[in-house]
């Protein structure tokens, strides 16, 4: 009888441990993460479902704030693609055509960006990011492990009317360091 206890209790314990190996697994990643130094990383390759003439989706990673890219209508994407799979701790994100309040307004922006990621292993994951409406950069903490393709789909559009386009200015990706 004492020893069908000791094997209850054991067998618990496991099941236990085997059900929170996860939230202990990105506990100890998050760990990593906040007591490393992020660094910046580069993708090879850019490509985006359509562009406006003069403002590719490359302008978004030339380190300028006041070039952008131009996507004429909501639901356009743009897609980055790593020479190695890597921990995206941090993204940051400058919305609109330029940082500078001036002309942060000539353009359309969007509110939500959907961001999906495709890791080492073909794994998907998904994130609904939400931007707000000004100028500047805004930093989303993501946690995301293997990373290999990052594709940004632009929604919600904040004064997209005729003869205007969604503006991205500059994105920024950063691993663990």
């Amino acid at each position: 009888m004492r020893f069908l206890v000791i094997l209850a209790v054991v067998l618990a314990l496991c099941a236990g441990a085997l059900l929170l190996l996860p939230a202990g697994r990105a506990l100890f990643e998050d760990t990593r993460d906040k007591l490393g130094k992020a660094r910046p990383i580069t993708p090879v390759s850019i490509e985006a479902s359509a562009a406006s003439p003069r403002h590719p989706a490359k302008n978004t990673t030339d380190g300028l704030s006041n070039s952008y890219w131009g996507a004429p209508a909501e639901g356009d994407s743009v897609t980055y693609t790593f020479r190695e799979p890597f921990r995206l701790v941090d993204l940051i994100i400058t919305n609109g055509p330029s940082k500078d309040p001036e002309d942060y307004t000539s353009e359309a922006r969007a509110l939500r960006i959907d961001l999906e990621v495709t890791t080492q292993d073909g794994g998907q994951q998904h994130k609904e990011l939400a931007l707000g409406d000004k100028p500047g950069p805004q930093t989303i903490h993501t946690a995301l492990s293997d990373v290999k393709t990052v594709r940004l789909v632009l929604r919600e559009p904040v004064e997209l009317t005729p003869g205007r386009q969604l503006a991205l200015a500059e994105v920024e990706f950063f691993q663990r360091g």
